[in-house]
């Protein structure tokens, strides 16, 4: 059961990331993460009406407000570095987020073996030869590494905190629900202060039309997601971490393929090398 809702997160992280980079090329990427969590969130709010989950409301929720406090920021970031491309580079390095519960399973008294050191050194090395000749270039370019390795921190504390906000599968609705709230509740208050700033938030072209026509891809988007951490969440409970923690990581290799199937994206060797080499290291943190 671990294997396979791991996997499956995989699957719906990987895509969820390619639709969320995709449309924030044409769409404010504040725009998506608000748009996408509000279908996710009214989706959640029906399945929490009709099973009752509100029976399940307790402190743990507060790793589910924490987790959604955190997501808004994290996805922005990385929706943002998918803009910039290319997403074969920018996603691998999200893969990096794995080091937040490793990290977390230090504090509470696990001590690193030496697979996980090597994982360090291997993670480390991916980001720069991931990043290679381009962070001597353009400026916008060392702006996605940045924004990506901001992302993966995010990405690894949501892993962390919504898994420990719910034991039973009716208060994994609720705490997912909750997540999603305070995902708009943040998001939508971040794309308030950016409008007012002189910000956009409808595409340059097309307008509100061109968000209305994107709806069906920005649902999928969003409840690709939150089914990512649902099944995280199943993943990490009924079986070891390291696990749940390594399969699910895997995700970037979906994103960098379908990149390649649907862009035809094409990396530098030296980009490719570095993408393997963030996934070999987040493989050896997660393992060790």
């Amino acid at each position: 059961m671990t294997a396979l809702f791991a996997l499956a997160t995989s699957l719906l992280w990987g895509l969820a990331d390619f639709g969320g980079g995709l449309l924030s090329r044409r769409t404010p990427a504040l725009t998506v993460v608000v748009v996408s969590q509000c279908v996710a969130a009214a989706v959640l709010g029906v399945v929490v009406a009709a099973t009752g989950a509100w029976s399940e409301a307790g402190p743990r929720l507060w790793f589910a407000v924490a987790a959604g406090a955190v997501g808004p920021v994290a996805m922005l970031s990385f929706y943002k570095a998918l803009a910039l491309g290319p997403m074969g580079v920018v996603s691998p390095l999200g893969s990096l987020g794995v080091a937040v519960p490793v990290g977390v399973g230090l504090l509470v008294g696990e001590r690193p073996g030496l697979l996980q050191f090597a994982g360090v050194a291997v993670a480390v090395a991916g980001v720069v030869l991931a990043g290679g000749p381009q962070l001597r270039g353009a400026p916008v370019q060392r702006q996605a590494v940045a924004l990506t390795l901001l992302a993966a921190f995010g990405f690894g504390a949501v892993m962390s905190l919504i898994s420990e906000a719910s034991t039973t599968v009716p208060g994994l609705f609720l705490a997912l629900f909750v997540q999603r709230v305070t995902n708009i509740a943040v998001g939508g208050t971040a794309l308030g202060v950016s409008v007012r700033r002189g910000g956009r938030a409808l595409p340059q072209e097309g307008g509100l039309a061109a968000v209305r026509s994107a709806l069906p891809a920005l649902a999928f988007v969003g409840l690709a997601d939150v089914a990512a951490n649902g099944t995280y969440s199943i993943a990490a409970q009924h079986g070891p971490v390291t696990v749940a923690a390594v399969l699910a990581s895997l995700y970037p290799v979906v994103t960098a393929l379908a990149a390649r199937g649907v862009l035809g994206e094409r990396l530098r060797g030296i980009q490719t090398a570095g993408a393997g080499l963030a996934l070999l290291g987040t493989v050896l943190l997660a393992t060790g």
